[in-house]
């Protein structure tokens, strides 16, 4: 959804299709005269996935070592399927992340498969529970790929830390 083409990512109808960690170069054009390039790395989830016990332990050892070792990661975003009500699992990634000082931003994805109604719910249920550990709630974006919802404010975000970034190493 972020870079606008539906066939970058490998996408299945059953959980567990991404199994490495792929990198894609993006080049953005932050005004006329400037570009920048950097990576949209995309990891295998950490939830539900119909493969054996060993290898879903090798994926979380593989993705917490991706990100409390990478030194240059700008920010990771975290994908919530909003049709299921608040699951322990992406309750504790996301206390561990803020345990580990990882900067993160929560997408909620698949908003055009549900009502706008129960979208509100979910999330906000999700926040509550954030509540009970956090002083201040993460940035959280609701998204639909189909219909492009919640592009324009993550693409704001990403140049916002973008910018916020070239600016340090410029230093």
């Amino acid at each position: 959804m972020i870079t606008d083409r539906t066939k970058l990512a490998k996408t299945s109808a059953s959980p567990g299709k991404t199994q490495l960690i792929n990198h894609f170069l993006i080049s953005s054009v932050m005004s006329k005269n400037e570009s920048m390039k950097w990576y949209l790395v995309d990891l295998p989830g950490y939830g539900y996935a119909k493969v054996a016990q060993r290898q879903r332990k090798r994926w979380i050892k593989m993705i917490e070592e991706y990100i409390r070792l990478r030194k240059n990661l700008i920010n990771l975003f975290v994908l919530i399927d909003i049709r299921h009500s608040p699951q322990a699992i992406d309750i504790e990634f996301v206390n561990q992340l803020g345990e580990w000082q990882i900067p993160f931003a929560i997408v909620f994805t698949k908003a055009d498969k549900t009502t706008q109604r129960e979208a509100a719910a979910v999330v906000r249920a999700f926040m509550e529970k954030l509540d009970e550990q956090w002083e201040e709630m993460p940035v959280h974006f609701i998204t639909s790929a189909v219909k492009a919802r919640g592009r324009k404010e993550m693409l704001a975000y990403t140049e916002g830390l973008l910018k916020e970034t070239s600016s340090l190493f410029s230093k």
